[in-house]
């Protein structure tokens, strides 16, 4: 009987070394196969490898072999350069969000690095154009008329460009930057009096109005607001006020259309059809915007 279940076992122990055997080639060519190229370069080839990717306009690319530099070198000089030019590649694919969150780790871990100044004019860049690639590509949004707060971010850090760092290199395109930003915030101030202008609240567009002569003066619709002033003082009888906006205006813009009994020109009521397109705005000030910064 013991000779029996020896000679009836054997076949078995034959069977269930043949799958160990078997079991272990697969793994072991699954892990040849699935195993990453760059793993073990050294951090000075795969920061040039990640670097042409992005040189390439790969930005996706770029982005995912920095990633693996960091991953395998957590420190050094190539790891500080492969953050920040993670956070580019990741700005020019349109990954506005995924950029201000990888700029604000490294402004966290290297606060004092010597191209701090660039990280915050970088996140400025994405700041200012987080939520509108889509909606400005497809449906030519106005900027004005979107939520302002990720501008409100940019707009802030421009000023800690220019104000901490004016030496820097980034300094003066930071500047024209703030400007541009400036007349977005006002072309917003002056499409509120403008929505009450229309709407006959004549005493809050006027508040408008002046809060945006306030907030943003030599913006490039300080005589669109002047112009509301004008209209509305004039349907509140208030000649005076009315007489001050009309010479304000005569002197400084005689070709404004308001002084023609043209304007404002409010847009066709069709276009509010289109869902995404709200109200087009009936300022004048973004043509002479355009203009004066060429």
């Amino acid at each position: 009987m013991i000779r029996r279940s020896v000679l009836l076992s054997a076949p078995v122990r034959l069977a269930a070394l043949m799958l160990v055997l078997l079991f272990v080639a697969t793994g072991c060519h699954r892990g040849t196969k699935g195993k990453n190229p760059d793993e073990g370069l050294p951090v000075e080839q795969l920061y040039e490898k990640s670097h042409k990717l992005m040189e390439g306009g790969n930005w996706s690319g770029a982005e995912s072999s920095f990633r693996r530099l960091v991953a395998q070198y957590p420190y050094g000089p190539y790891t500080e350069q492969a953050m920040i030019e993670s956070a580019y590649a990741q700005y020019k694919a349109g990954k506005h969000d995924d950029a201000v969150s990888s700029i604000d780790r490294f402004i966290r871990t290297y606060p004092t690095h010597r191209n701090i100044a660039y990280l915050y004019y970088l996140r400025g860049l994405a700041n200012g154009n987080r939520d509108t690639v889509f909606l400005r590509r497809v449906w030519s949004l106005d900027p004005s008329r979107r939520d302002l707060s990720a501008p409100r971010q940019a707009y802030a850090d421009f000023t800690i460009v220019t104000e901490r760092y004016p030496n820097s290199r980034y300094a003066a395109d930071a500047r024209q930057r703030m400007i541009v930003l400036r007349d977005v915030f006002a072309q917003h101030e002056l499409d509120n009096a403008l929505y009450y202008l229309r709407r006959q609240a004549w005493v809050s567009a006027a508040g408008r109005a002046n809060y945006l002569l306030e907030t943003y003066p030599q913006s490039a619709f300080q005589y669109d607001a002047v112009a509301t002033l004008a209209e509305a003082y004039t349907h509140l009888d208030n000649k005076p006020l009315a007489d001050d906006a009309r010479r304000v205006l005569e002197l400084n813009q005689p070709d404004h259309p308001w002084l023609q009994g043209k304007w404002p020109k409010y847009p066709w009521m069709v276009r509010k059809l289109n869902p995404f397109a709200g109200e087009k705005s009936a300022s004048t000030g973004q043509r002479n915007a355009t203009i004066n910064r060429k």
